[in-house]
Order: C-alpha cells, then structure tokens, then sequence
C-alpha cells in the first residue's frame, strides 16, 4: 500500500524536477555569485574578527555545493571573500546533504544547521563553522541607514516575533511527531 505523500514532498519533488531541467544560463550563474561575494563581504566587514581569520586562510579555497548549485571562494589578502580562479582546486569542499530546501528552511527555524558532508583540510573547516557559528548580518543595522533608527527597530522587533513563532511552531510539531513516534512502538 502507498504511503501519503506530504505536501512538503510533493513541493520537494517538484523542486528538484524544475532545477534538473531549468539550469540558468552560465552568465546569470556569474552574476549571482559575484552578488553572494558582495553581500559576504559586507556581512564580514561588520566583523573584524572574521576578517583577521580569513587573512590567515589567504588564497585557499573552499568550493560550496547544494545539489546542482557549486560555488568557489578564495579568502584574499584583505580578509575577505573572492570567487576562485577558474580550474582552481579546493583545499575543502563543503556539500550540503539535505535534498529538500524544506527540510533546510525547517532546521534553520529550529535554530540547526545543514548536515554538511566535509571533505578534505580539517583546520580550514574549522574556520569556516567559527564563521558559520559567529558572524551575522546585523540587517537591523542596515536598514537603520535608510529608513532610520526607529523605524527599523520597530521592524526588527516584529520580524523577531514572527521569526520566534514560527521557531515555536516549528519546535512544537517536532515535539509531537517524537511523541507520536515514541508512542507507537
């Protein structure tokens, strides 16, 4: 007998379908990867710690990849972050385990990471979760520039609260799935 597919699933195969046969055009891929470096960078120069450890790393590279999508970084003599020469080799290659970008946006609301299959300098991985586990983009901050202090206070507060209930919700349907599991063997 079949089993119900969720909804979740069904998006999720939908998903994957869709990226397999919908690949942007190579120019496109470049373009938002050099838009990913721009933010990264900003993000890191909030941070001057991360910087400093990044100047350490200088002109290693790591390669990012989730299912179709691949990305190489080079840290740079400032400390910061640069797409790789093409035909570079990486030192540490970071791959994103979870298929479902579902089960991804769930562990983020949990408050988890993504389960990363990590290959290759262990020291390097090393930076790269301290940098994972301490640098954040203040978008609060950000948002302060253009639209003013308290207004982007205000804004922060509510999307805090959002982001709380929905951690809240999402904790609470885990908890009852556990116990709905423990509860049937």
């Amino acid at each position: 007998m079949a089993t119900p597919s969720s909804p979740f699933s069904l998006l999720g195969d939908l998903f994957n379908r869709i990226g397999e046969r919908l690949q942007p055009p190579a120019w496109a891929i470049h373009e938002i990867q050099h838009r990913v470096v721009l933010f990264l960078n900003h993000v890191l120069q909030q941070e001057p710690e991360a910087q400093q450890r990044l100047l350490r790393q200088q002109g290693r590279v790591v390669r990012f990849q989730w299912r179709f999508v691949t990305m190489e970084l080079v840290a740079t003599p400032a400390g910061l972050l640069d797409l790789a020469p093409e035909g570079s080799t990486p030192e540490l290659t970071l791959t994103v385990t979870d298929d479902s970008p579902f089960d991804i946006a769930r562990a983020t609301l949990r408050g988890d990471k993504p389960s990363v299959q990590i290959v290759g300098d262990v020291q390097l991985a090393a930076e790269v979760n301290w940098l994972v586990d301490h640098v954040r983009w203040d978008v609060e901050d950000d948002l302060a520039r253009v639209i003013g202090d308290v207004p982007a206070h205000t804004l922060g507060n509510g999307v805090r609260r959002v982001v709380g209930a929905l951690r809240q919700f999402v904790g609470d349907r885990t908890a009852r799935a556990g116990g709905a599991a423990g509860h049937a063997e």
